[in-house]
């Protein structure tokens, strides 16, 4: 499957902001099973400085530094992406236990960005709360099968938390949203994270796009699309590291596209920064992702 991706801010600010420093992460990362391409950022008005840094982890980052008064800041990110098809991932019956996986995890000594060291132990947004391990622990129980045990935690949070948007924010903390047991994705990615990490495992938060699909017999709504998050489990060396989405209680596949890993939101927020001036500041997102095939009929319509 292959998308096109539009991704388009615009923050207002009250009065005008005399400097402003933005750290965007909107460029995907290389990940097995993805490409992307056609990559092109465009700020409006045009930034004195774009720089890209490098992440800690799995994560694009582009520095941007303003230094003229504005009131308006307007920024687009655009690429194609490809996602690989073939057959769904499913649990084995030789898929390790939770412990081998906990064991083999402590042993390995890689410590690239994205290895599973990374990703074992509680990060400022995603602390070790034991509210959050009494609840997960017998579906994480160490005898248990990784895939079949994360894959049944995952539909677990979709079955007993309310997708709520009004419920939390950005800044939330993991135990209010699991307390209320309302939020988002970002929330319950924390949520999941949260409980795998206190079972032994490297779980990694990701940040990416989720192909929507509207309803039966309505066109597709210019610009209804959101960024998404999921989870990336470090699964043994044989399976590697496998996404799951509790929101939608199903482990990823072709509609799931791949931005940024880290090891929660902080880490791969798409957008943060700070700015002097200004009385106040709202910003509105718009995002499309459309199949290829739908661009190409949309173009000759």
């Amino acid at each position: 499957m292959i998308y096109h991706v539009r991704h388009r801010s615009i923050l207002r600010y009250g009065a005008p902001v005399r400097v402003a420093r933005f750290n965007l992460r909107l460029r995907p990362m290389a990940w097995a099973g993805q490409w992307t391409a056609d990559y092109a950022l465009s700020v409006d008005p045009a930034p004195l400085l774009i720089e890209a840094r490098p992440g800690a982890w799995p994560v694009h980052v582009e520095r941007l530094v303003i230094d003229q008064p504005l009131r308006q800041l307007t920024i687009e990110s655009r690429f194609r992406a490809g996602v690989a098809g073939g057959a769904p991932i499913l649990p084995q019956a030789d898929d390790p236990s939770i412990a081998m996986v906990a064991r083999a995890a402590l042993a390995d000594r890689d410590i690239s960005a994205s290895a599973p060291a990374q990703f074992l132990y509680a990060s400022p947004r995603a602390p070790m709360l034991d509210a959050i391990g009494s609840w997960a622990g017998a579906m994480l129980a160490p005898d248990r099968p990784i895939v079949a045990a994360a894959w049944e935690l995952a539909q677990r949070i979709k079955a007993e938390f309310v997708y709520d948007p009004s419920a939390t924010d950005a800044g939330t903390p993991v135990a209010d949203a699991f307390a209320a047991r309302h939020g988002v994705c970002q929330d319950f990615a924390h949520v999941m994270v949260v409980a795998l990490r206190l079972a032994g495992l490297p779980a990694a938060y990701v940040s990416g796009y989720l192909r929507t699909y509207p309803p039966p017999g309505m066109p597709r709504l210019v610009g209804a699309d959101a960024m998404h998050a999921w989870v990336m489990l470090w699964c043994g060396p044989t399976r590697g590291w496998i996404g799951f989405d509790p929101t939608n209680g199903v482990i990823t596949g072709e509609d799931h596209l791949f931005i940024a890993m880290g090891r929660d939101y902080a880490d791969v927020a798409p957008m943060d920064g700070l700015f002097v001036g200004g009385s106040g500041q709202s910003i509105s997102v718009a995002v499309d992702v459309v199949p290829e095939d739908e661009t190409a009929k949309e173009e000759v319509a």
